[in-house]
């Protein structure tokens, strides 16, 4: 599928209509790709968070991309990992599939994804790079939007686990 793509870098240099955070429930900053992206976009994109309320795992909303080359921020919430049982990949699906819903809505073309819940989290890194990308390519196939997904994997142990999982 030539329009998922599998790129190593920093996801905060990404120009594209929206770049996906992987958020902290109050969504006021964290560490990892959430304290980079906003460090990057500036005390703006703080401010607009606190208007959110939070998010809860699983699900996603939207801001402005403010700093950032990227015009909005999808801000979603992964799954803590405690073992597996405890729906953490239905709720990692659901982070992806509402965040694939929330560009769709704004007619969003380029969205570019981190590795949602693979840092502290602690989610299996190729058991979450599966489930990342069957859920991007069975959205793509039913809707218009977005037309191109990227996911930006800041280390090599990602990368090549979702570019194999790209390949299959």
């Amino acid at each position: 599928m030539e329009n998922v793509k599998v790129v190593k870098g920093d996801i905060t240099k990404c120009e594209v209509d929206a770049i996906v955070n992987a958020a902290n429930t109050s969504l006021l900053g964290g560490g990892g790709v959430d304290g980079a992206i906003h460090r990057t976009a500036g005390p703006q994109l703080l401010e607009a968070c606190k208007k959110l309320n939070g998010c809860s795992t699983g699900d996603a909303k939207i801001t402005g991309g403010f700093n950032l080359p990227a015009r909005y921020v999808i801000h979603t919430v992964g799954p803590v990992w405690r073992g597996g049982n405890n729906g953490e990949e239905d709720l990692l699906k659901s982070a992806y599939q509402r965040s694939l819903e929330v560009a769709e809505e704004g007619s969003l073309d380029k969205v570019a994804f981190p590795n949602i819940s693979t840092g502290i989290y602690g989610f299996p890194k190729e058991k979450a790079a599966k489930i990342a990308i069957s859920i991007v390519k069975e959205f793509m196939s039913k809707h218009k939007y977005p037309s191109e997904v990227i996911f930006v994997c800041f280390d090599d142990d990602n990368y090549l686990l979702y570019q194999r999982q790209l390949e299959k």
